[in-house]
């Protein structure tokens, strides 16, 4: 297994190692001991899998308190631009983001440890997207970003999303709450 930094702290890309043959493929897409021999200390407590068509756009979704959750994400079926923004109030790269292709092909998977706002973009004709969360959903907890900000400037990848009435009214990234903690 490989283990990949980006440029935000905390953010990290996993490429598991994966055994193909004329049979197909194998990989262990979870091993807690694996992992954390890695450094990687992760308690799930929930797994999430949502089926999307093409142009659609899932987020920008957070928890705050102690529901904040971290994501293990991965792509089951089809391709996704994942995207993760620090929303981490002292941090030096607070606002930024890391986008990153998911796909059923290369079987990476993106960690994004609490802290982070996360949303991706379908960009196959339907994906099935899945991910691990470190606490359960709580709808009290439960903050939006509009995915459109413009103080952000994602480039998602598609034209003309397609985006529950919820995610299109949530809020602008200036005006996310201040005294929260991750």
């Amino acid at each position: 297994m490989n283990v990949r930094k980006t440029e935000i702290d905390g953010l990290l890309i996993i490429e598991p190692n994966v055994f193909e043959d004329d049979r197909g493929y194998f990989f262990e897409s979870f091993n807690k001991k694996r992992y954390n021999d890695l450094g990687l200390n992760f308690d799930f407590v929930q797994d999430n899998i949502s089926k999307s068509k093409k142009g659609t756009v899932r987020g920008l979704h957070y928890q705050v308190g102690k529901f904040a959750q971290g994501k293990l994400c991965q792509v089951i079926f089809g391709k996704v631009l994942d995207v993760a923004v620090d929303i981490r109030f002292d941090s030096k790269t607070f606002g930024k983001h890391v986008a990153v292709i998911l796909s059923e092909e290369n079987k990476k998977q993106f960690w994004l440890p609490p802290g982070f706002a996360h949303g991706f973009s379908v960009i196959s004709d339907e994906a099935i997207f899945s991910y691990k969360c470190t606490q359960v959903y709580d709808k009290e907890s439960e903050r939006g970003i509009l995915y459109s900000d413009p103080q952000l400037a994602i480039d998602w990848k598609i034209e003309n999303p397609i985006v529950s009435q919820k995610d299109q009214q949530a809020k602008l990234f200036k005006d996310i709450e201040k005294d929260f903690v991750y």
